[in-house]
């Protein structure tokens, strides 16, 4: 996908201040969701000695670093770094794009929880599309990062929690 694409995804958030808040704050509080409900669902394994406890916390935190290890050595180069281009939410980091490490960690939570609860996951993987989508728009990623970000943590989780 060429520029024109992501502009023309960006533009009406550059032009209107409130839909750029939004998108920032929309960023904000799924990655913050996130970040609490993992956390969250580890301490209620904990306290009901559930034998998951294990698994939810190994498949992601080893998937979590190899896509880490995976990403450092593509070291793929962000859009506003390619283009020139501010990106919409504040962001200097330099390469690292691909995969996104935001959207395979979401999805890979997403994973662990459907290991323990389907509904709560499916309500998790709506709101990572919603995050995949704010990062594109934003600049910040190419669509072939959110993909590759959820796809990576799909497959993984699926491995992870289903297949070994």
């Amino acid at each position: 996908m060429q520029k024109g694409f992501y502009d023309k995804l960006a533009k009406p958030f550059e032009t209107n201040e409130h839909k750029k808040r939004r998108l920032i704050l929309a960023n904000s509080v799924i990655s913050k969701a996130f970040y609490i409900a993992y956390p969250l669902l580890i301490v209620i394994l904990a306290l009901q000695r559930d034998g998951r406890l294990l698994r939810v916390v190994l498949v992601p935190l080893l998937s979590f670093l190899a896509v880490s290890v995976f990403r450092r050595a593509v070291n793929a180069p962000r859009p506003y770094e390619v283009w020139d281009t501010p990106s919409l939410i504040p962001k200097d980091t330099k390469g690292n794009s691909f995969p996104s490490r935001h959207v395979f960690s979401v999805f890979i939570i997403a994973m662990a929880t459907a290991y323990v609860c389907v509904p709560a996951a499916i309500v998790m993987i709506a709101a990572g599309i919603f995050l995949a989508a704010a990062r594109v728009i934003a600049r910040i990623h190419f669509v072939k990062d959110v993909i590759a970000g959820a796809l990576i943590a799909i497959v993984l989780g699926w491995i992870g929690f289903w297949i070994i």
